[in-house]
């Protein structure tokens, strides 16, 4: 668990840390979330423009920072200022804190400067004893409204301060309503209420060992520290983990006079919208209850009032809460989350916040305030968060189905799709070819698989982490995918798998959901996905604002074809490796790698010319003239070759050749770390008549579209060179059979020779390798394995420790680490272009379609950036918001 820790010599004691607000008494405002957090910098600005805000002060997130040094413990220093400000609120609130006649309550709220929806803790109806509590009664002349807000605190305060287990009291609540008969709280009477409070202070007794305290300064302090806790929950850590919030921001804590929504039925709380935050509609949008508190509305122990009926229930309070609403989205120009107490007809404004809304409603959103004039372009495009759009690009299950969990795993790829079990891509595949949808489940997934992998509809592996072969193929093919899924215990002997106590064999259906990474039991429906007009808007504002290019990773007309539509402007990279793996090859390709002579590889090789001809000529043509880079062959050769026993069997068979020199030949093949070892432009050294058929091949292809009148530029792109020879000899090799080629065909047609940066070696010793290159295209995926000596599949098993731990602040594999990585991307262009000043650079690894690292590649002028097909809306999004950003500074 990642939490904030921090020496007391190293932190500084801040000259202010409370801040103080009330009616014309504001002494923060909302450019001053980094110190009062969200909650607390905008209490304040409600403050300031006017709005009726119940007074209290903000504690600043330094102190949640000491508060972690001096071993989760408030420092004295801090406590003196806190009740300074307490006796503020008392002289404007005309109330005294423990006063047995007429007591101040408080409510204490987390508050950090990134909204975090539930994920910290909040105490209402603080500064309640079996004193304060008649005082109350009396005051208010409701004794019914003060013993509900007592056991409301106890039931809180033993929960989030003292650690009890909230649903004891909760089942206590409950046995006493079916004792008397009713169903709501709001049935309970005084006398109930009084005998629920006895209970509930001796059962806290019970099950903490302590007694529930008093004092009400002791409760105070007990609430605060218990709020700069929760910022190290590990739903707290988790959140900020999902949401990249940094741990060291902290929290503030918000201490804030009470009003009462559960003074009877003239009171009320509620939490609205100011436009609707699933679809973007401009209407005021919530919930409210009468005679309830806050949490009641979240709880759902009673059905919620849509907000309009407020204006019947209480038509004056409505008035004023809708013309607060729209002051407040005026003010901040962005919709609004709120929340409000009605005490006794008066409407108190609690919180406001920019509302967390879906992809759909955030397009919506910024499309109707660019029309209403209330913002620009440029803010319509920083207001949408790139990675969302991943809900609009995929299935999603339907929020109303029942579900049964089964485990959950990765969000590797999004999506929601169901389908029958199954363990062997050939089962996919003829499972698929019957006309059933299938999930490939496996314990982790290799080359080998694809052909499974496209046939099913999504896949689960139980290894692997997001950029594990699984994750990485799935996002390409737009494939729903959960990888790394522990829970999931899959056994290939018995065809089937373990989890939560099920057993699930081959022809169960079960459902995955790649947004969230949860596998479900059963059939869940989905609902597909719909691109309106917004989307095609906002994205043709983003085209006119980047200036990095957009291209996609694909190797398949079908790939291809969805990148065109989600706007690729050419292939950044084609891995010709999955060309491979096709039933109508892989037989020639294995001929071609157990051969003994040149001879018998050329025999090989030249079945495959024709098939690889035609791959590329359909990219090149689904592509119309915009760039394609293709890889040649990287994999080491030991992948395309079976290894069982029966299985090479079979292929000695196939191919009329020797069972036991076949099995010696596959052994030789075998690598202790073929990551590093005989592949990419090193097979062409050892092997160059295999690049020399796949160049023959781009090269025929393209004089075939020449011939048919279609101008392209063809980037042949070899791959995993250390050295500048390597690519000397390999550049040369490739020129002369171009020109070959072109010689037979009697065409002449443009083409480019670069090659991929990869290893540290040959981004430090770029500005050599550059004199034989037309471009660059830094392949992130192995470069951050090489830089970091990190196994990209193995590493997943503990690189979730080094994030939790904040040895890394993300995972390296998903977005770019820029001190280290980075900086090696950096030395290769800057050198690179040492030698060659319009030298084109690019990206083509996962990297590519994440929108931190987008931002990275901006700043260090990469000319595009290459992502797998459904993240291409992603990256065009991300790379406008990124050049906004540079030029802002």
């Amino acid at each position: 668990m990642e939490t904030l820790t921090a020496s007391k010599s190293q932190i500084k004691v801040p000259d202010k840390f409370v801040y103080y607000f009330a009616a014309g008494e504001a002494e923060g405002n909302a450019g001053m979330k980094n110190i009062l957090g969200g909650k607390g910098a905008n209490l304040a600005e409600m403050t300031a423009i006017g709005l009726d805000v119940p007074p209290g002060f903000t504690i600043s997130t330094d102190i949640c920072t000491h508060y972690s040094a001096e071993g989760n413990k408030i420092p004295d220093w801090v406590k003196p200022k806190v009740l300074e400000a307490l006796k503020r609120v008392e002289s404007k609130i005309g109330k005294n804190f423990g006063d047995v006649k007429n007591p101040l309550l408080v409510s204490v709220r987390s508050g950090a400067r990134a909204s975090m929806p539930g994920m910290m803790d909040t105490i209402l109806n603080l500064g309640l004893n079996d004193q304060t509590v008649e005082g109350l009664a009396a005051s208010s002349k409701n004794p019914r409204f003060a013993w509900d807000s007592y056991r409301r605190f106890i039931q809180m305060y033993s929960d989030v301060v003292m650690g009890m287990n909230s649903s004891l009291l909760e089942v206590t609540l409950e046995d006493l309503k079916a004792e008397k008969g009713v169903h709501n709280d709001t049935d309970l009477d005084t006398e109930d209420l009084k005998k629920l409070v006895k209970k509930f202070k001796s059962m806290v007794q019970q099950m903490t060992g302590h007694s529930f305290p008093a004092d009400p300064l002791e409760q105070l302090w007990g609430a605060v520290a218990a709020v700069f806790r929760s910022w190290n929950t590990p739903r707290a850590v988790t959140y900020r983990e999902l949401h990249s919030i940094p741990s060291e921001w902290g929290t503030a804590v918000n201490v804030q006079a009470m009003v009462f929504g559960n003074m009877g039925d003239d009171s009320a709380t509620g939490v609205a919208f100011t436009r609707n935050p699933s679809t973007g509609e401009k209407k005021f949008y919530g919930e409210f209850l009468v005679n309830a508190q806050g949490e009641d509305v979240v709880a759902g122990i009673r059905t919620p009032q849509p907000i309009s009926q407020l204006q019947e229930v209480m038509p004056a309070a409505y008035s004023d809460l809708e013309r607060n609403y729209l002051k407040l989205e005026t003010y901040f120009k962005d919709m609004q989350d709120i929340e409000f107490t009605i005490e006794r007809g008066k409407l108190w404004m609690l919180q406001t916040r920019n509302g967390k809304r879906t992809a759909k409603a955030a397009l919506q959103i910024a499309c109707d305030m660019m029309d209403e004039k209330m913002i620009s372009e440029q803010e319509a495009i920083m207001r949408i968060d790139p990675a969302s759009l991943d809900q609009l690009l995929h299935p999603t299950l339907d929020p109303n189905s029942k579900k049964t969990l089964l485990a959950k795993g990765l969000p590797a790829s999004p999506g929601g799709v169901c389908g029958q079990v199954v363990f062997t891509p050939e089962e996919a595949v003829e499972m698929k070819e019957k006309g059933h949808k299938v999930i490939l489940v496996r314990v982790e997934t290799s080359p080998e698989d694809i052909a499974g992998m496209v046939a099913a509809q999504g896949i689960l592996t139980s290894r692997g982490g997001m950029t594990s072969h699984a994750a990485v193929v799935a996002r390409g093919m737009g494939k729903c995918c959960v990888a790394g899924c522990a829970e999931v215990e899959v056994n290939y002997n018995t065809e089937s798998f373990k989890a939560k106590g099920y057993v699930v064999k081959k022809g169960d259906i079960i459902t995955l959901d790649g947004g969230t990474g949860e596998v479900y039991l059963g059939e869940v429906k989905t609902i597909e996905p719909k691109l309106d007009g917004t989307f095609t808007r906002l994205m043709a504002i983003a085209d006119k604002m980047r200036r990095l290019k957009v291209r996609t990773n694909a190797d398949t007309p079908k790939d291809a074809k969805t990148a065109r539509e989600f706007g690729a402007e050419g292939i950044g990279l084609c891995r010709t490796e999955h060309m491979f793996f096709g039933e109508d090859r892989i037989d020639a390709v294995r001929e071609m790698i157990v051969s003994d002579t040149k001879q018998e590889r050329e025999k090989a090789l030249a079945k495959l010319l024709p098939m690889q001809r035609d791959d590329f000529y359909q990219l090149f043509k689904i592509m119309e003239g915009f760039p394609v880079t293709i890889r040649l062959l990287d994999p080491p050769l030991h992948e395309f070759v079976p290894h069982s026993d029966s299985e090479i069997a079979e292929l000695a068979k196939r191919i009329k050749y020797d069972e036991n020199r076949l099995k010696h030949k596959i052994h030789s093949l075998h690598e202790f770390n073929p990551m590093l070892g005989h592949r990419g432009c090193r097979l062409a050294i050892t092997y160059p008549e295999i690049y020399q058929m796949q160049v023959r091949a781009i090269a025929e292809a393209a004089s075939q579209l020449v011939g048919e009148g279609m101008k392209l530029i063809p980037e042949i792109m070899i791959p995993l060179v250390a050295t500048a020879k390597e690519l000397e000899i390999l550049r040369q090799q490739t020129i002369e059979v171009v020109e070959q080629v072109q010689k037979e065909k009697k065409v002449k047609f443009d083409y480019l020779v670069g090659t991929m940066i990869e290893l540290p070696r040959a981004a430090v010793t770029a500005h050599e390798i550059a004199h034989h290159a037309d471009f660059f295209s830094f392949g992130t995926n192995d470069l951050t394995q090489t830089t970091l000596g990190l196994s990209r599949d193995d590493a997943s098993r503990f690189l979730g420790s080094y994030v939790t731990g904040g040895i890394f602040a993300k995972d390296p594999f998903v977005s770019i680490d820029q001190v280290g990585v980075g900086t090696l991307v950096k030395t290769g262009v800057d050198l690179g272009r040492q030698t060659k000043g319009q030298l084109k650079v690019g990206i083509c690894g996962e990297h590519g379609g994440d929108p931190d690292s987008i931002q990275f590649f901006e700043n260090v002028n990469l000319d595009y950036v290459s992502c797998s097909p459904y993240r291409v809306p992603i990256a065009r999004l991300a790379a406008a918001r990124a050049s906004i950003s540079r030029k802002k500074g």
